[in-house]
């Protein structure tokens, strides 16, 4: 208990471990561990099928992304994070669930009443917390939905395309990160903001573009332009709320090796594949 009459919110965290997008509400729900609680819930995987009307353009047999019931239930898209609250004697309230991982960051932070400012990922300052809400979605459409591009499309002139974005998206991040402080976070001073927690998964992720694209999609950390991010990355990456929910980079690896090869078929990549960005995917054209 939080006070004499105030009880710690609980919730039904529908996830799935290889998920940047999970990852987000991870990162949110053990940086406020104590002010809420919840279950994970693992309620989607793959499995490998024959591509009888070749699907993913390959020839091979393609990885179907499959979901759990609860989360078709409570999650009209199937995405995840989807949290679903449950009441004081532990039942779910699914009229009530909350999907869209910036969204749930947000809601993360305001059920969980942080006492002090410093500990909140969205501010109170009303013209701060509108700041971060630009920037965690700039991030989003900047650095990460091109993380997919560079993946899933083949044309390797797409592919430049896409790491060409991704790199001005993290040098307008580090710029952005040196006028507010210290540079160690998005506003200063070692404070995790929605911001850099919208970026973490990704940025924990880049490595997977040089080993599957080559050394040319190498994130070039010692470039002027982005000193800024990599003293981030050396910050973010040494917190407790962070490293605990950090997926091994081998086990990473392969598992994403479906997208890299154009066998995989979610949501996401039927979204980039068809030559959309991931945030910009579509419930009826890119069914799973």
């Amino acid at each position: 208990m939080t006070s004499s009459t105030t009880a710690v919110p609980k919730l039904r965290f529908l996830s799935a471990w290889f998920c940047p997008y999970a990852h987000r509400a991870s990162i949110a729900l053990e940086h406020h561990a104590g002010r809420v609680e919840y279950q994970w819930v693992e309620v989607c995987g793959w499995e490998q099928r024959s591509d009888e009307n070749n699907t993913t353009g390959t020839g091979n047999e393609w990885w179907y992304h499959w979901k759990a019931d609860e989360l078709k239930r409570c999650n009209p898209s199937a995405l995840v994070p989807t949290l679903v609250p449950l009441d004081n004697e532990g039942n779910p309230d699914e009229s009530k669930s909350v999907f869209e991982s910036l969204i749930a960051i947000d809601y993360i932070d305001a059920i969980a009443k942080a006492p002090h400012e410093s500990l909140r990922l969205v501010p109170t300052n009303p013209y701060l917390a509108a700041k971060c809400r630009y920037w965690a979605d700039k991030v989003n459409r900047e650095c990460c939905s091109p993380y997919y591009g560079v993946l899933v499309r083949t044309d390797e002139n797409e592919r430049r395309a896409n790491f060409y974005k991704l790199l001005g998206g993290l040098k307008a991040f580090s710029e952005e990160i040196e006028k507010n402080g210290s540079g160690s976070t998005f506003l200063g001073c070692g404070r995790l903001s929605n911001v850099d927690v919208a970026l973490i998964p990704w940025a924990w992720r880049f490595y997977i573009l040089e080993h599957y694209r080559g050394q040319d999609y190498s994130i070039p950390y010692e470039d002027p332009g982005l000193h800024a991010y990599k003293s981030w990355c050396d910050h973010v990456f040494s917190l407790k709320s962070v490293k605990i929910t950090l997926p091994d980079k081998d086990r990473y690896l392969e598992h994403i090796g479906k997208y890299a090869d154009a066998s995989a078929r979610s949501k996401v990549a039927n979204a980039v594949r068809r030559g959309a960005a991931a945030h910009e995917l579509d419930d009826d054209k890119d069914t799973y």
